[in-house]
């Protein structure tokens, strides 16, 4: 019964790939006859399934670009940028798509602090950053029983001045996987999907008016109140929206 059971898993895996293989290609088929919509559809059967890559919400982004869907466009290829993070072509379509916005957004200047510590930690992830730590425990230990055993004066100094290097590693790669860990939770962003929405003073439709954005903007997730959103730009500007307006990357 159990081999039964897997078998007809994976059977049902098998024909979903092939399904979803069928599908792109029939979009790009689409997307090759100037048929954007059809291939937009298409593809967002594949996303509906589950399946998800670069190439995907990439080929997402341009069709929807192609039917001046800003919004739309601008998400996929935030979230083809998500999976790869250093593929030109993205970038070079994404800040095509970004000019087509409305809203200028001037983000506030960051500190030299601000700015040290994000090229710090982009280095790794937080996993990275975890398994950094774990290595520099284990080179801890190792250099310090070869310092404990060894009976040389000189490769003493050399293993313990090691070890106390790889404990400072350990510690302070720790440090960062928490600290990037904490960042991973707390970004939140998001695109706006509607063609104008007024942001608003509290989660309701009758407070005061803050300011207007438009569709593509991207804004950060801070708060929720049932179907409100707070978000907030990069110029430090924050309010409540329908969360209707905006869809989370």
């Amino acid at each position: 019964m159990k081999k039964l059971l897997i078998l007809g898993m994976l059977l049902v895996s098998v024909l979903g790939v092939a399904q979803n293989e069928a599908l792109f290609e029939q979009g790009k088929e689409n997307y090759k006859n100037a048929k954007f919509s059809e291939a937009v559809t298409n593809w967002k059967k594949i996303v509906d399934n589950g399946q998800q890559s670069a190439e995907l919400y990439f080929n997402l982004g341009n069709a929807h670009y192609k039917l001046n869907n800003i919004g739309p466009s601008i998400y996929y290829y935030e979230k083809a940028l998500q999976l790869q993070p250093n593929d030109d072509d993205i970038k070079t379509n994404l800040a095509f798509a970004q000019n087509a916005r409305i809203d200028v957004i001037e983000p506030l200047p960051k500190t030299v602090f601000s700015r040290w510590y994000k090229n710090i930690a982009g280095v790794f992830t937080y996993n990275g950053w975890a398994i950094l730590s774990v290595i520099g425990v284990v080179l801890f230990v190792l250099f310090f029983l070869l310092y404990w055993f060894s009976i040389s004066e000189t490769k003493k100094r050399v293993y313990f001045t090691t070890s106390i290097l790889s404990i400072i590693i350990c510690i302070a790669a720790l440090v960062m996987a928490f600290q990037t860990y904490m960042d991973y939770n707390q970004n939140k962003p998001a695109i706006i999907f509607a063609e104008s929405t007024e942001v608003k003073s509290e989660p309701n439709m009758g407070s005061e008016t803050a300011f207007e954005l438009h569709e593509g903007t991207k804004v950060q997730i801070i708060g929720n109140d049932q179907n409100w959103m707070r978000i907030e730009l990069a110029d430090g500007k924050d309010g409540w929206m329908p969360a209707s307006d905006l869809k989370q990357l």
